[in-house]
């Protein structure tokens, strides 16, 4: 069983490659927490912007010497940008994850400007707090070989986005937070109140803390208009990097760059990394059924909406009434890929994007 899960066997140097990939991944998600999840995912970006350029080089020039072709982008953009170091399946979900940790132990290092629970705060870096670090690390290795089963048993998603999600809310439970929250607005969905910045006084920890009633994910990026907006742009402009460069994940390292501003306290700064892959998928989708760069463009600006609408949903459910982050954007990826590909398994797309199904 072990066998078909990790797909790996269990002696010989295949075993060996696992376990060396299990220690990295323990140090990826304690990279994560140390950085703080969102500096680790910028990161991420900057990795997948290099694979992503070196992969599109190598296609304009004909391979580097001595290197296959795409082998080394594959290295860079799989190996590191997606994988053990700066995946955000291990380095992310272990910045999160410690980060809900810290928010029950160490609610004292809570900074004076940071206005919601101190386990939602993704932009505080840990250092080196050994039991933070060994949080991270625990998650890290978790996200890691939840990616594997679920690539393994053949789930037609985004594994990675998918395995973000699994550990945020694993965290969730272990540290005793509840997985949704309390409700203070007429529905789940509903933002009012922190439009009237109501406020609510709650046990967190066993120490009463004033916050918002509730806390949108972004302040600035909830609204269905706006939100479909900027989903239209950044699904055009997703789109359009594929078909100028061949490339899908270019736009999204873009996006997970541009972060970087986010996390330096410029304000109204958009999240779009699950808008302009979901527009690059678009795009891939598009192309062999219409055989119209411009209208790909549309389905793409479509798609870029629909992912950013799936995020806003998904942050008004699970992450503005609960006290920690779990990811909008990685609820988006796994559940837009999870329809895409069981469309494609049915017959119904001429493929799945990015998905290896």
């Amino acid at each position: 069983m072990i066998q078909v899960l990790l797909q790996v066997p269990v002696i010989g140097m295949e075993f060996e490659a696992f376990a060396v990939l299990l220690i990295a991944a323990l140090a990826g998600g304690a990279f994560g927490a140390a950085l703080g999840a969102l500096p680790s995912f910028v990161f991420t970006g900057f990795v997948v912007f290099l694979g992503e350029g070196i992969a599109v080089l190598q296609r304009e020039v004909g391979g580097l010497e001595a290197v296959s072709s795409g082998e080394l982008a594959t290295g860079i953009t799989d190996t590191i940008g997606f994988g053990a170091v700066t995946g955000p399946h291990i380095a992310f979900a272990g910045g999160v994850a410690a980060t809900a940790y810290a928010g029950r132990k160490y609610p004292e290092m809570e900074p004076d400007d940071w206005d919601y629970h101190f386990g939602k705060n993704i932009l505080y870096a840990f250092g080196t707090k050994p039991d933070i670090l060994a949080v991270g690390a625990i998650f890290g290795a978790l996200g890691m070989l939840i990616t594997r089963v679920m690539a393994g048993i053949g789930f037609p998603t985004d594994n990675i986005a998918l395995s973000v999600v699994a550990t945020a809310l694993l965290a969730r439970v272990v540290f005793g937070y509840p997985l949704v929250g309390r409700i203070s607005g007429s529905n789940i969905l509903d933002m009012s109140p922190f439009e009237r910045e109501e406020k609510r006084m709650v046990a967190d920890g066993g120490t009463e803390t004033d916050r918002l009633a509730t806390e949108p994910w972004l302040p600035h990026q909830y609204e269905w208009s706006g939100v479909t907006a900027i989903g239209i742009v950044g699904g055009i402009l997703g789109g359009f990097i594929w078909l100028e460069t061949g490339s899908i994940f270019m736009g999204y390292a873009i996006s997970a760059m541009s972060l970087l501003f986010l996390n330096l306290g410029v304000e109204k700064i958009p999240v779009t990394h699950h808008i302009t892959l979901l527009g690059a998928v678009g795009a891939v989708i598009a192309m062999p059924a219409i055989g119209s760069e411009p209208a790909a463009l549309l389905v793409a600006g479509a798609f870029g909406a629909i992912s950013g609408l799936i995020g806003e949903v998904s942050q008004r459910v699970f992450y503005s009434h609960s006290g920690t982050h779990v990811d909008p954007p990685a609820m988006a990826i796994a559940a837009f890929m999870l329809i895409l590909g069981v469309l494609y398994l049915a017959g119904l797309l001429p493929n799945a994007g990015y998905l290896g199904l």
